[in-house]
């Protein structure tokens, strides 16, 4: 056990790094300790069991919530959170690692929400649309996929929600990343710029600061941020606007970092999975709810959920398919569907709706 220093005692520069590499050894011993622990589960669980056998979202979630309730400093919430969530990516991948599909190509948003999320020791996988996703884990060729579903500053991803209508996946996950947008190029400066690629909703998310640095510039949309950068790429006259991770995939200098126009830029995703999970002690419930055509059909909706005490946190309307002028909700709320009071919530529910369906009750995000 490395030596505790009374803060009032200024070591020398040697004696500081010979303290430090102790705890290096210490860390080391203590990581490997729990690996060896993750293997005993997986003996203990029997053989022939496939990663996502071993895969508790429940209980990381707990683990993690208890790594930030305990930090005391001086590393972040944020910092923290990633080193054991990559410890305990390692650890799992011993026994398989999890199959994780993505809406790529390499270097989106989404591939670094599944790093976020899963840690690195997973295949991710990525795929050319929303719909493969789904289809790749309706199919088991993933354990999971992680897709988009709304941004902080641009709205929902009207796309995510509609695969809902008739999927048999659930919602088993989401992840909060905060999005830093880059302006990306082979360019030296703005100057040589003309044409400008990127996702719609990441041009949206930066238009106040092209109207001011680059004006004359066209903004051509693309499939996906990854996709902005393989084109500017080729191209002196271009730049692209993406995550770091696509700067470095596609060889690209940064021009000018953090172009988003709000500083508070979040993007939030879904994982999905093909079964629920027990509860987290801090989790939220996704629900899709049809409403019959006659006065006041929102209120009763509604209703069941302000009777049990049930905290709603989103809402979001579509337009139901088949049915003119008629639409769904896509409602989140707090707590987990096998609580006493979302139940109890549901079967009111049940008699008032046209359709109620559990998307998914899973951990709220934690950073």
């Amino acid at each position: 056990m490395a030596k505790k220093t009374d803060p009032d005692v200024r070591l020398s520069l040697p004696d500081l790094r010979q303290r430090i590499d102790a705890v290096d050894r210490q860390i080391q011993e203590l990581i490997a300790e729990r690996a060896g622990y993750a293997r005993q589960v997986g003996v203990a669980k029997g053989p022939l069991k496939a990663a996502i056998d071993y895969y508790k979202p429940e209980r990381e979630a707990q683990v993690l919530r208890g790594v930030v309730d305990r930090n005391q400093g001086p590393l972040s919430n944020e910092e923290l959170h990633r080193v054991f969530r990559e410890i305990m990516s390692a650890c799992l991948a011993q026994q398989n690692p999890l199959k994780i599909a993505y809406l790529g190509p390499e270097g989106t948003f989404s591939q670094t929400a599944v790093q976020k999320h899963f840690g690195h020791s997973v295949i991710a996988i990525p795929m050319a649309s929303i719909e493969e996703v789904f289809a790749e884990v309706e199919s088991s060729d993933a354990d999971f996929g992680v897709v988009p579903v709304e941004n902080s500053t641009e709205g929902a991803v009207h796309h995510t929600f509609d695969m809902f209508y008739t999927t048999p996946l659930k919602i088993c996950g989401e992840i909060e990343l905060r999005v830093h947008q880059n302006l990306m190029s082979r360019a030296t400066d703005l100057a040589h710029i003309e044409r400008v690629y990127s996702h719609a909703q990441s041009l949206a998310q930066c238009k106040g600061w092209l109207r001011r640095h680059l004006p004359k510039a066209e903004r051509i949309p693309v499939s996906s941020n990854a996709e902005a950068a393989r084109r500017a790429r080729n191209a002196d006259d271009a730049a692209a606007i993406a995550g770091l991770a696509a700067a470095q995939v596609y060889g690209l200098k940064i021009l000018a970092p953090n172009i988003e126009d709000r500083p508070d830029n979040t993007t939030r995703f879904f994982v999905l999975g093909r079964e629920l999970f027990p509860p987290s002690g801090h989790d939220k419930t996704s629900l899709l709810l049809a409403v019959k055509d006659q006065p006041g059909a929102l209120y009763s909706l509604l209703t069941p959920l302000a009777k049990h005490g049930i905290s709603m946190t989103r809402i979001e309307s579509r337009p139901a398919r088949g049915a003119k002028w008629e639409y769904v909700f896509f409602v989140d709320v707090e707590g987990h569907v096998d609580s006493g009071a979302l139940k109890a919530a549901l079967n009111d529910l049940g008699p008032v709706a046209a359709q109620l369906k559990v998307l998914g009750a899973y951990p709220a995000a934690i950073v």
